[in-house]
Order: structure tokens, then sequence, then C-alpha cells
């Protein structure tokens, strides 16, 4: 029997018999295509919509995208800040919306970008990531700029659940730059950050015993590569496709991105690691649910 979180806790099941989330990413990918609908209750949207900007408003919002998307693709992501922002009844709302994501089949990942050390990271891990807790999510956003190995705790409460990981790596923003390709030793810091991700899930999957590298799942760490920042991987040498991690990559549509640039930017990773996430060029279509279905296929069918 599954919780209402997608799983059983772990009182309740061996954590072995639970796959993977870079195998489930993988099976949903296959099954519903590549596009991940972001759900962003920005106040502009939100008054475009004629719904309050309150808990309330930000609920039926977040109701509304998960209803449009469920069936038509596989993966929602939350940005949590825009949750957050209406305090104790917006963080309610978003458990709920998060809820009803993974009850109606869709996968979750919450963009929250936690990132600090030791015990407050373990506490962000449980918040998030934990099968039993109001904001269980099936990925987490996270960042690495305290050094990858802060994420320690984050990681094992990854590995233990079954949930997965967007590390933030080549970011769209401009400023991401003077961080990401900045160089330590003889590798920039974007380049540190995919290795140490590679190793994980190499070990992840060498401690599963996965002796099939012909079809090998993809890895439970990911990567955040912005759709228009790809292009800078082999610049930064950042290896993509080693130790198979999923691939998050914002920018498409309303910032600017086509599926041509995505296949230029990504290259080989392209056809089996990248999840292409469209928010603004979708949601602007609502409130009508035939509109947002409308986007939703559109974007569906363009990058898939």
């Amino acid at each position: 029997m599954q919780s209402a979180f997608g799983w059983l806790p772990r009182s309740e099941t061996r954590m072995s018999e639970v796959l993977d989330f870079g195998a489930r990413l993988q099976e949903t990918m296959v099954r519903h295509g590549r596009l991940c609908v972001g759900i962003d209750p920005h106040p502009d949207l939100l008054a475009q919509w004629g719904l309050p900007e309150t808990g309330g408003g930000v609920r039926r919002f977040g109701e509304a995208v998960v209803e449009a998307a469920a069936g038509r693709v596989g993966v929602v992501k939350p940005q949590v800040a825009f949750f957050e922002r209406y305090g104790v009844a917006g963080m309610e709302a978003l458990a709920a919306v998060q809820r009803s994501a993974r009850e109606a089949g869709l996968l979750v990942i919450s963009d929250a970008k936690r990132g600090d050390i030791g015990s407050t990271m373990a506490a962000y891990a449980h918040a998030w990531l934990h099968p039993e807790s109001e904001f269980a999510a099936d990925a987490l956003t996270v960042s690495p700029f305290l050094g990858f190995g802060s994420l320690g705790p984050a990681i094992e409460a990854a590995e233990a659940y079954g949930a997965g990981l967007f590390v933030l790596a080549l970011t769209s923003n401009p400023e991401g730059g003077e961080v990401q390709l900045a160089r330590r030793g003889d590798r920039s810091v974007a380049g540190q950050i995919a290795e140490a991700a590679a190793r994980r899930n190499i070990e992840r999957r060498e401690g599963h015993n996965v002796r099939d590298v012909s079809h090998p799942a993809l890895g439970h760490i990911g990567l955040v590569v912005g759709a228009t920042t790809a292009s800078t991987a082999q610049q930064a040498e950042v290896d993509l496709t080693r130790g198979l991690p999923p691939l998050l990559a914002p920018g498409y549509g309303a910032q600017g991105a086509s599926v041509a640039d995505l296949r230029e930017g990504f290259g080989s990773a392209f056809d089996h690691q990248v999840l292409v996430n469209s928010s603004r060029a979708i949601l602007v279509q609502g409130p009508q649910r035939a509109g947002l279905v409308d986007a939703i296929d559109r974007a569906r069918d363009d990058v898939s």
C-alpha cells in the first residue's frame, strides 16, 4: 500500500525495495517525455488569473496547474519562494499542492535551493525528502557553494529515501559565472561540482551491483544547467554525461532558449538526461484549464 507521498514510510517497507529517484525519473521521461512544468505563482500571474495574493490564492493556482499537468507530463517543479512569500498559509498551500501532485502520479521537484552545513543541512533534508514530511518531495534543488561536501547530509537522506537532488552547477543568471566558471586548481568550480556528483552516482550504482552498463538508470544526483548556459559546459570542462546525472534545464520558452539551443548546448546528453523546465510560457495561458492544457501539450511535443 502506498502512502499519500508515493512510497511507504520506512517502518512499513525495506528501503532496498524503493526505486532510486533516477530510475523513477527515467521511467517517467520514457512514458511522458522530457517536459517539467514549473509551478510559479508570481504576483503578476496571480493578478492575471484573478486570484488574491494569499495562501488560498497560491493554492488554487498550484492545484489548477497540477490538474492540467497530470497525465500529460511526468514532473512538476514548485518554486518554493512564491509560496513562502505568504507565510504559514503559503507553506500550507505548498504542502497541499505537492501532495496533490504526487497523488496524481507526478514527480515533484521542490525548487528551494537549500544549502548549509552539518545538522542544519540534515534538517533541511529531513523537511523536504523524508517521506512522512509535510513537504515531502521526490527531489530537491540544492546549492553546493559551501563546498560539495556540505551536501553530505542531503545526499545521505536522498539515498535513504529513494529521493533525488539537483545541484546547482551552470545557472543561467549572468552573475553565476563569477563563481561557477572560476578556476580552482586545474578545473572550474562547475567542473568540480559535476565530477563530485558523477562519483556519487557511480558509487551508488556500483553499490547496488548494477552490472548492465548498456542501459543504466539515471543517477540520483542531478545538476541544474541552464538552457542558455549549457553551451559553456565544454569551455568550463564540465562533463555532463559522466555518471549519467539527470540535467534540470530551466530557461526554455519565455527565457529565450529554443529546442535547437538545447540540442546544441547539451549535445549527446540531450536525448536521455535533460529534463526541460517551462514555467511562465505555460502559466500565462491560464487560468482556464483548456489554455493550460494546450500550452502544456505544445511545449511537451516541442521538446520531446
